[in-house]
């Protein structure tokens, strides 16, 4: 996804969860409550804090300085992101990082939630809205990336397929069989396949083209015809059932075909330097006290 690059977002949603943290010990500890200690020495809350103000306190400020002035710009400006558009853009999340189920573990291991991102996603939005009429791409820098990138817009030869994956050969061949009698290929995935991440979804894997999967399994499925299914095929993860849904051949590069691509790919690459530019602009028209540049 080339929204805000999926570190990014962690990165800065942390941040005001960090602060967050310091607001809430600062609220629940005494003046000089003892936080932790050090071979009987205590380390104190205001030694916490000042800590992690001087590491992250001021980064942290600008950013809500940062989030006021677009909230703001786009009350102003009566710009406004739908409901609609942000659950669009997290299940484009969820799809790059393999599945909601390995989405949910980033959230997790990262210390966040799904809330804390649609907030900063919500944020980012809005900010492309605000900044989208100053972005200029001209003609030259979008035939100048194509050029550059060409062999990222071809498109290889693709297939979707779904696979029940089961560990023995006997299993295998007993799935097989329910199939040749005119069993469904998705329910018996959601019985049968070990593959959590595909099972629940009848076995579907999507499009891919070769190089994706083991070679065992590539050189059967992309043999098959169209809704025809494989006998089981053994790979180091067990014996799958391959079944074809349907095939893209492979395309050439296309130009005016990738264009739209492109342009988003450019805005997005340019959005970063010129939210900079714009919010030092904007910040002359507020009043704006930061006292934390005086500690």
């Amino acid at each position: 996804m080339s929204l805000l690059k999926q570190n990014k977002i962690i990165v800065l949603i942390l941040s005001v969860l960090i602060v967050m943290t310091v607001i809430l010990l600062s609220f629940a500890l005494k003046k000089d409550e003892t936080v932790a200690k050090f071979n009987g020495e205590a380390i104190s809350k205001d030694e916490l804090y000042s800590e992690m103000v001087k590491q992250y306190g001021a980064a942290t400020v600008d950013k809500i300085i940062g989030d006021k002035i677009v909230a703001a710009e786009a009350k102003k400006q009566k710009v406004n992101v739908k409901d609609t558009e942000l659950n669009k853009e997290v299940d484009k999340l969820k799809a790059s990082y393999g599945g909601e189920e390995a989405f949910n573990q980033a959230l997790k291991s990262n210390n966040t939630s799904l809330a804390l991102l649609k907030q900063d996603l919500k944020n980012y939005l809005t900010i492309k809205q605000l900044l989208e009429p100053e972005i200029k791409i001209s003609d030259e820098e979008l035939k100048t990336y194509f050029d550059a990138n060409k062999d990222s817009f071809a498109q290889a030869e693709q297939i979707k397929a779904s696979h029940i994956l089961v560990a023995d050969e006997k299993t295998a061949n007993e799935v097989k069989q329910k199939l040749n009698d005119g069993g469904d290929f998705a329910k018996l995935a959601k019985e049968y396949s070990t593959d959590d991440s595909s099972k629940d979804l009848g076995g579907e894997l999507g499009y891919f083209s070769k190089g994706t999967m083991v070679s065992e399994f590539e050189d059967v499925a992309f043999g098959l015809a169209v809704d025809q299914v494989s006998k089981p095929v053994k790979t180091e993860y067990g014996y799958h059932i391959i079944k074809v849904e349907a095939k893209k051949k492979a395309k050439e590069a296309n130009y005016n075909e990738s264009k739209a691509e492109i342009k988003a790919t450019l805005f997005n690459q340019k959005i970063g330097s010129e939210y900079t530019t714009w919010l030092e602009n904007k910040k002359k028209s507020y009043d704006i006290e930061n006292t934390l540049e005086e500690v």
